[in-house]
């Protein structure tokens, strides 16, 4: 017997985020290309290159959204939900790639440092950190409980760093002459964002080799569910991600033989929703006598 809570309103309360997101920085990127080829800057057409991307991982990240909320069918009795969980693998990746292009990068204006290009670049880039923070910003409040829409989150987060990081240093170059600045200045910028990133892709991992989620209490469970009255035992406790905001469980719960309860499986799927915050239960109850279950003689050979 399973019960399922339906987080569809969640995604949805991200959908203008993402189409403000997308529709921003479509615009940026337009913006920032244009006023490259104009002044000829090399630095600001390729920069834009790399808000596109981020504007592809955005869209990513929409789409597993989206996918997420399609019903199952009998060939994907899950649905799409795992979609999820990929795309914020892929933006991890996405994200780690692009640090280390910047990295790369700082490290050959180390070896052959050269003039940030002129105020046209600094007003540019001062635009792209009011845009990237606004979009940061409309993703910020489910950094915490989605890894969909941290990995979002994350990619804007990222693009506003550095956009800022240029808009120093030429400000530093500019009244100094100090060269060195502007790649320390991203070097530092990569190191920050690293952090995010490397959490990022480490919970991602573990979500796609379906470990138990952040949050979850494990302990807590067991001892909830082997402390019920009339529960003997249980074996073959698992619990595991659907997708970046809904966790699964299932469990065998050996129970005494004469017990009758007809809202007992119902009280006790509320119950590990409202404790535990598992969103769909599988529950299997076996009475104290019975041959054992096949899990269970399968772990004893």
């Amino acid at each position: 017997m399973s019960h399922d809570h339906n987080h569809d309103h969640e995604t949805r309360d991200y959908n203008r985020a993402f189409a403000i997101g997308v529709g921003l920085n479509l615009i940026f990127v337009a913006v920032e290309a244009g006023y490259g080829v104009a002044s000829g800057s090399l630095a600001l057409i390729a920069d834009a290159w790399h808000n596109l991307s981020d504007v592809l991982s955005l869209l990513l990240a929409w789409g597993a959204g989206w996918l997420a909320q399609k019903p199952p069918t009998e060939k994907r009795t899950y649905g799409f939900r795992k979609v999820t969980i990929m795309a914020s693998l892929s933006s991890a990746i996405l994200l780690l790639v692009a640090l280390g292009g910047i990295t790369w990068e700082a490290i050959g204006r180390f070896l052959e440092p050269g003039p940030v290009e002129g105020m046209t670049v600094i007003i540019v880039a001062a635009i792209g950190v009011v845009i990237n923070t606004v979009t940061a910003l409309l993703f910020v409040s489910g950094r915490k409980h989605d890894l969909n829409i941290r990995g979002a989150f994350l990619h804007m987060a990222a693009d506003a760093g550095v956009s800022f990081g240029v808009v120093v240093a030429g400000m530093i170059i500019m009244a100094t002459g100090w060269l060195v600045i502007d790649p320390l200045i991203s070097l530092f910028i990569v190191a920050v964002i690293l952090g995010g990133t490397w959490s990022l892709l480490r919970d991602s991992m573990n979500l796609a080799i379906d470990s138990v989620p952040e949050g979850i209490d494990m302990a807590g469970i067991r001892q909830y569910l082997t402390g019920l009255e009339n529960v003997f035992q249980i074996h073959d406790l698992h619990v595991w991600p659907m997708s970046t905001t809904q966790v699964a469980l299932s469990v065998h719960l050996i129970m005494g033989e004469d017990f009758q309860d007809k809202d007992f499986l119902s009280n006790l799927q509320q119950q590990l929703h409202d404790r535990f915050g598992i969103e769909h239960s599988t529950i299997q109850v076996e009475r104290e006598g019975d041959a054992p279950c096949m899990l269970d003689r399968n772990r004893g050979m």
